[in-house]
């Protein structure tokens, strides 16, 4: 049996697509300040939510004319072959099997602010199996969870803005606004990019929505909506308390921090006061939100790859009770433990929107491709301003491929060579397998 269940509601898609990247609002994204500044790292993002309101518009045409768990892996397979359909089948893997360990990363930096005497990579590596199990038992389980603390996870968004609002001043966006001139905005698009990468996941959830060409794209709009009116809170009210510098470096430490916001809440209320202690412990539901959500799509994205058979067939299989990918789950758990053990959230992050931006070049390619290969074929939903929308965001993606090549040339050949290897051995499965 290869077929998954059918237990997801419309709202159940909106709490994944939000819990898929809220993360993304309670760490990471103060890396880009780093780079560019609150002008720079606002410049990128502005052009990455184009990128991003672009693609999921032109992403959910090819979720509901195509509602497979393998998202971008089987639009690109049906509209440009199988040897395009494998990169992108392995760029997404690559994407959602990378981006949980970097969010195990500051989910245990979190929890060691509260338990100082519990190493970070304990409570990582317990997150993985706690998760990991809880994705096996049940695809409607792990939605519900991930519903609940989607909605917890923004209540501590909206609690932190209050919390810093009586300290904020308008001064502290505009000082030392844009260090780096335009070269810091280039270089902070990878942590633009991390606000918001994961959203796509929504799309592997096709087969298991009963009514997709419906609530898909129900799905993509309001979870991007309210993504974009959470970071903006995060940003205008982390860096208005006392700068950007003070949202990036532990003056305790001297180095980059992986929670920004008890970084920024520590200079204006103590360690041991509720407010702190309350954000914190919100704060780390969003991140499990983000991390069990992306565990749940990559499970999707390698079962799909293993059902086809472009990657051994046990890794398709479906567990006899829970009709869940359980192989799947246990092999990527696998990966992203050995990949958080290296402690390099930074770097985990930018291989993933690597990975990412292929992604999205490459299924924007699938929608032009799939609309001359097959105009008759059904599509409920159809992108608005066709080809403008689809091609904006194209654009946008190749550019911001080209400026994250150039500023991560090292992290960019890492990528590639793993990209080639896994390609080497499909080729060679393939063979040996026909």
């Amino acid at each position: 049996m290869s077929q998954l269940k059918k237990a997801l509601s419309p709202i159940m898609l909106w709490g994944l697509g939000v819990g898929y990247v809220i993360s993304g609002m309670y760490f990471g994204w103060n890396l880009g300040l780093q780079e560019g500044g609150t002008l720079g790292m606002a410049i990128a993002v502005f052009f990455i939510i184009i990128m991003y309101v672009a693609f999921s518009l032109s992403y959910a045409e090819l979720a509901c004319a195509i509602p497979k768990a393998g998202g971008a892996f089987d639009y690109a397979n049906r509209a440009l072959g199988k040897n395009v359909g494998f990169i992108v089948g392995i760029a997404q893997a690559v994407e959602f099997i990378f981006a949980p360990p970097a969010i195990a990363i500051a989910i245990g930096t979190y929890f060691n602010l509260l338990v100082p005497q519990v190493p970070i990579v304990v409570f990582a590596i317990g997150c993985y199996f706690a998760f990991t199990s809880l994705n096996i038992y049940g695809v409607k389980a792990a939605a519900a969870f991930e519903l609940v603390v989607t909605f917890i996870a923004l209540a501590g968004l909206v609690l932190f803005a209050i919390v810093v609002s009586g300290h904020f001043k308008f001064s502290n966006l505009t000082h030392n606004a844009y260090p780096n001139g335009w070269i810091g905005s280039f270089a902070a698009i990878p942590f633009a990019i991390w606000c918001f990468l994961g959203i796509e996941g929504i799309a592997n959830l096709a087969e298991e929505t009963p009514n997709p060409q419906r609530d898909l794209v129900r799905g993509f709009g309001s979870a991007m909506a309210t993504l974009v009116a959470a970071f903006l809170i995060t940003f205008i009210f982390s860096i208005g308390v006392s700068g950007w510098e003070a949202v990036v470096i532990d003056n305790d430490t001297g180095t980059t921090s992986d929670s920004p916001l008890p970084l920024v809440l520590k200079t204006i209320v103590t360690e041991q006061s509720v407010a702190f202690h309350a954000v914190v412990a919100l704060g780390i539901l969003g991140m499990i939100a983000s991390f069990h959500g992306l565990v749940l799509a990559a499970g999707r994205a390698t079962f799909e790859l293993g059902r086809v058979k472009y990657i051994p067939s046990f890794f398709g299989k479906i567990h006899p009770k829970f009709q869940t990918p359980h192989v799947a789950l246990v092999a990527n758990m696998a990966i992203g433990i050995v990949a958080l053990l290296t402690g390099k959230a930074s770097v985990i992050i930018t291989i993933s929107v690597f990975a990412a931006l292929i992604l999205y070049s490459v299924s924007m390619l699938s929608l032009f491709a799939f609309r001359k290969k097959e105009p008759a074929a059904p599509r409920p939903f159809k992108v608005p301003f066709f080809p403008i929308t689809p091609l904006l965001a194209l654009l946008i993606a190749v550019f911001s491929l080209v400026a994250v090549t150039y500023y991560y040339w090292q992290l960019a050949l890492v990528f590639v060579a793993l990209m080639v290897f896994a390609f080497v051995l499909f080729k060679i499965f393939v063979r040996l397998k026909d």
